[in-house]
């Protein structure tokens, strides 16, 4: 045996014999304590550590009382971990007892929580026993060094908030109709049709669209045999409706002189219309004909089978097929919006000519934060009781770093109308003030709004609940999603999250600069470092300090970016 190896084991095994004879206890070697992870690292505000440790055989008195406690020191205190207490065989008492022929194997956990100034720190281990009465000092164990506080960079002040939607549409879409009924198996047209109201106000309706210059239209003829009859007689018929009204509406739209498109078609039976009058109607047994309808798909076989409904196939040819025969008028309009530049110049000069859609949209049109902010407080006197321009408003001084002044005017959105834009908003807040629990409850109040994943992934985040926060980010490229991914080991994926940050900021080149470092990729630490100390000088003093580029501390390079 090697003497350099086997003198030391000698030592201690002397050490163990003494301690036995004498009473008393020695000081537990480094190998006998093992903590993870190494190093220690900050998780959804904590500092978890899980220590094993070894009694020896022979080491633990059997009247001895160890109590063993973890604590965490660093520059500016010190935070102490959960004390655990372990007793001999002789101790009364209800302590995890040890025995001294065969010594045993404790599990002790502990979490801090996180303080920035851990990063660099030292974690002991440290021991108060007694035999009976008698105080025993054992020195404290130094078992792991400093904090890994990536998941720190969390931020809630980079989030999107969330939005208070315009609904503006440059083109709106608007249809009109009117029917004009036949009598069974005809398909003449009757003054007494073509000279009610419904008709008339179809036609006004077609000439002022025309003539209007923000507005498109176009006519469409839709002509229809009710179901009963036989599918030849009726394919006949609805053919002659259609050619017949056809004829009428052009000569109409040609006497007002109007020049627009006219489509016309029409369907041989009407089993789709004839569905809708019937499931809308007060009919006995009705819920028996829609079945009769879902069951059957052939025609001839539908019709029959109704017929055979007696007790309702009266009712369905007084009220319900006489509709059906009919030539459905349709004005398809479309009214055109005011432009982006009328739009934007209107903003400025005479914002109460728009309405609240337009407003909210004529914000989307710039980029300049102060110009949205105008817009939004415009759009909050104009439409007080709409909550989009306070919520927006509240936006801007986020966005400025104005917290106190965002929290007033997203609970004044509130106020108007209990939103899920603004808890997100309120959400993201109690987030900057480290209050994950309301948090919670502001965003579980929230749905159906586009920014609400981002701000969970963010609550996740800061829970250490990094696969689902990677989840709730899905393909957002922003600083918080490249951390989750990074926190889930996904180096590739925060790497490309990353490249597509559209305002980069100092912490996007911090986080290259992990990435880099966990791929051992040092001239990538050294460029992105550069990058970011360029932007805050402050995070030279935080990467010297940072565990994720210890492994760098001998390149050159490296430690010259830290002067």
């Amino acid at each position: 045996m090697n003497k350099k190896i086997f003198l030391p084991i000698l030592a201690i095994a002397a050490i163990f014999a003494f301690s036995a004879c004498s009473g008393k206890l020695t000081p537990l070697s480094e190998q006998y304590i093992k903590a993870e992870p190494q190093p220690l690292e900050a998780v959804g505000g904590k500092v978890p550590v899980t220590i094993s440790a070894t009694f020896p055989a022979k080491w633990f008195n059997k009247n001895a009382v160890v109590t063993v406690t973890p604590v965490l020191r660093y520059a500016t205190g010190e935070t102490w971990g959960t004390s655990y207490t372990f007793q001999g065989e002789k101790v009364k008492d209800n302590n995890t007892v040890v025995s001294y022929a065969q010594g045993g194997n404790a599990t002790l956990r502990s979490t801090f929580d996180y303080i920035p100034a851990m990063k660099k720190s030292e974690l002991f281990l440290t021991f108060e026993a007694k035999i009976k009465k008698k105080t025993i000092k054992l020195p404290d164990i130094k078992i792991a060094d400093g904090v890994i506080a990536t998941s720190d960079l969390a931020d809630a002040a980079t989030a999107n908030p969330a939005i208070g939607a315009d609904k503006f549409q440059r083109i709106i879409k608007e249809a009109y109709d009117a029917n004009i009924l036949f009598l069974i198996q005809q398909a003449e047209l009757r003054s007494k049709e073509l000279n009610k109201d419904e008709v008339k106000e179809w036609k006004n309706i077609v000439e002022n669209a025309n003539q209007a210059p923000n507005q498109n239209v176009s006519v469409e003829i839709s002509a229809y045999a009710s179901p009963d009859g036989g599918l030849k007689l009726n394919d006949a018929l609805a053919g002659r409706r259609e050619s017949t009204t056809a004829t009428y509406i052009n000569k109409e739209l040609k006497k007002r002189k109007i020049d627009v498109p006219v489509d016309a078609h029409y369907t041989a039976q009407d089993w789709e219309g004839f569905q809708e009058l019937v499931s809308k109607s007060s009919l006995q047994d009705k819920d028996l004909v829609l079945r009769v309808l879902s069951m059957y798909k052939d025609p001839a076989e539908r019709e029959r089978e109704i017929k055979n409904i007696s007790t309702v196939f009266k009712s369905l040819a007084e009220d319900i097929l006489p509709q059906l025969r009919r030539s459905r008028l349709i004005a398809n309009i479309e009214i055109i919006g005011k432009s982006d530049e009328e739009i934007t110049a209107l903003a400025k000069s005479d914002a109460g000519s728009l309405n609240v859609e337009e407003l909210l949209y004529a914000a989307t049109l710039t980029e300049n934060d102060a110009a949205k902010e105008t817009i939004y407080t415009k759009a909050s006197k104009q439409f007080p009781n709409d909550y989009r321009g306070w919520n927006n408003i509240g936006i801007q001084r986020y966005i400025a770093g104005d917290f106190d002044k965002a929290a007033e005017m997203f609970n004044k959105a509130n106020s108007i109308k209990n939103n899920s834009e603004s808890n997100v908003n309120l959400g993201l807040l109690a987030l900057l003030k480290g209050d994950k629990a309301k948090a919670q409850q502001l965003l579980g109040n929230a749905s159906d709004v586009p920014e609400l994943g981002q701000a969970l992934g963010l609550l996740y985040l800061t829970q250490g609940e990094y696969a689902k926060a990677v989840s709730s980010f899905g393909g957002t490229k922003s600083n918080n999603a490249a951390l989750a991914q990074i926190l889930t080991k996904d180096y590739s994926t925060a790497a490309q999250t990353l490249k597509g940050v559209k305002k980069a900021t100092a912490i996007t080149d911090y986080l290259k600069a992990v990435v880099a470092a966990r791929t051992n990729d040092s001239n990538g630490v050294v460029s992105n470092l550069k990058a970011a100390i360029a932007k805050d000088r402050s995070l030279a003093k935080e990467a010297a300090l940072d565990l994720e580029f210890a492994k760098f501390l001998g390149n050159s390079s490296f430690t010259d970016l830290l002067k």
